[in-house]
This record gives structure tokens, sequence and C-alpha cells, in this order.
């Protein structure tokens, strides 16, 4: 656990207006931590505080969680844009590690040419083509009628589903104190189906994007994860030049901060290139 000063709330606006809460913690190479779906600064705290043994880590809420503001439309651009005022609130140039969809995220961001000079993608959960596109699509379109109809516990509910909670859990969950958390950033979901690419690529690998990242890459997957998931982070870090793959043997999609830093710390301080 990081035991230096705790981060303080800031805000940095984005190109559209739209202000964005961030927090810093400790010194060194600056390091920009992007959740996943649900995930705002809070559920990225305990890993940011891990890495902010080594780096000025800056953790914050995605736009429409937590302290951050939300403008519609919504884009994929806007969520760039986002981390480009990160980056330059931070100097103008950082390393970044996203966990899940902010690891697609992230890879969006690279491929734009954001001034990143190491990225570390954990986890990001592109489907192979077949019948898991056949089904992000539907999930995607599924959720989307949901968030229109403004059925925010029904959207995060689904979405539970898809992570594999069983419905009977799920059920439970909802009557959780917790849960109003939850539905209250329910209608992100849909930001990061479309970081994903649910609906317009069936969730599976942007290959293009891929192709047009230039940026020192580790994708770090979990050895007990999905094998289709761990295929998907092989064929990304062969996709991009110098590109490498870790797989965490043992380890779910979700890695306890003290195994996962050591990981990735050597690489995001620049000390080892991938293979």
């Amino acid at each position: 656990m990081y035991t230096g000063e705790r981060g303080v709330m800031n805000k940095v606006i984005s190109a559209d207006g739209t202000p964005i809460a961030f927090e810093r913690f400790g010194s060194g190479r600056p390091v920009v931590v992007v959740g996943g779906a649900t995930c705002d600064r809070a559920k990225m705290r305990e890993v940011s505080e891990r890495l902010a043994h080594h780096f000025t880590v800056i953790n914050y809420d995605r736009r429409g969680r937590g302290d951050s503001g939300d403008t519609a439309p919504y884009a994929v651009q806007r969520e760039i844009e986002d981390l480009g005022a990160l980056i330059t609130e931070a100097g103008g140039t950082v390393s970044v590690y996203g966990h899940s969809s902010g690891a697609g995220l992230a890879l969006h961001a690279a491929a734009h040419g954001l001034p990143i000079t190491r990225l570390a993608l954990h986890d990001p959960p592109f489907v192979p083509a077949g019948e898991q596109e056949r089904a992000a699509r539907e999930q995607g379109r599924q959720l989307r009628t949901l968030l229109e109809q403004d059925r925010r516990g029904d959207a995060a509910a689904l979405f539970m589903t898809w992570t594999g909670v069983p419905s009977e859990a799920v059920a439970q969950m909802r009557g959780e104190p917790w849960w109003a958390g939850l539905e209250a950033i329910a209608h992100t979901l849909a930001y990061d189906s479309e970081v994903m690419g649910d609906i317009s690529r069936g969730g599976t690998i942007p290959a293009d994007q891929v192709g047009r990242v230039a940026t020192a890459t580790l994708v770090v997957n979990g050895g007990a994860c999905p094998a289709w998931m761990i295929d998907a982070g092989r064929r990304i870090a062969d996709g991009i030049p110098g590109g490498r793959q870790i797989v965490l043997a043992d380890q779910e999609h979700v890695v306890p901060p003290d195994l996962l830093v050591p990981a990735i710390a050597d690489f995001l301080a620049g000390r080892r290139h991938p293979d």
C-alpha cells in the first residue's frame, strides 16, 4: 500500500468543456491509469497507490463517473480528448496502464497518436469472430435499448450476467446498498460498449487501430482467464511492432496489485522493452 501523501482531487477541462476529475499519487515518471466498465477512480485507487511506489500516478474518473462531468452526445473521440487533457496536465508525455475496456480505450488513444511512451494493456476483452461476435452485437443492442428506456438497474444487471455472475446472485445484488452507486453510472456501460465496438464491429480486435500503434506495448493477461481473451492479447501484441505479451499464471481478470505491479513496473519505467 502506498503510504505517501493521499491524492487530492483536481480537475482538468477536456476539449468539449467537460471537467475530468483526477488525483495524483507518488513521484517519478507519469503514468495514467484507465479503469474499465463500472470503474471510477475509487475502484482503481488500490492499484494506483501501489504504482505510486514507482511513478507519479494520475488516477481519474472517466466521463460520466465519480466527480467528472458528462457532455452529450457521447463519442469515443471525447474520451481520447479527456486523456489528452490529462497528459497535458502530467507534463506532455505519459505511460498508460489500462484494464479491461479501459485497455480498449488506451489502445484507441495510442492509435490516435497521443504522446504515450509506454502502453500496458491488461486483459482487453476483444472477442473472436463467429458466435461471440454475434453475441456481442446483440448484447450491445440490448444494453442500448435498456438505457434509452432509462432502465439503468436492468442495464447494470444485464452487464453483470455477461461477466458470468449467475442471475440469482445478480437479483440479490440489486438489494445491496452499493447497487444504487452502480445504477448511477450504468449509462457509461454504453460508453464502454462503444469503445469495444460491440455493435459496430462485434467486439472483435480493431486491426486497423492495432496497426497504427507505434508505442512500446506490453499486453498482460491472466492465465486463468478464458482462452479467447488470452489469444486476443497475443494477437494484439503480435500486431504491434515490438509488442510483447505476458501471462500471469493462475490469475483471473482482476489481479491483486501486489502481483500486477511488479509484472509491469520495469516496463512502464522504460527499463525493459518488449521482446
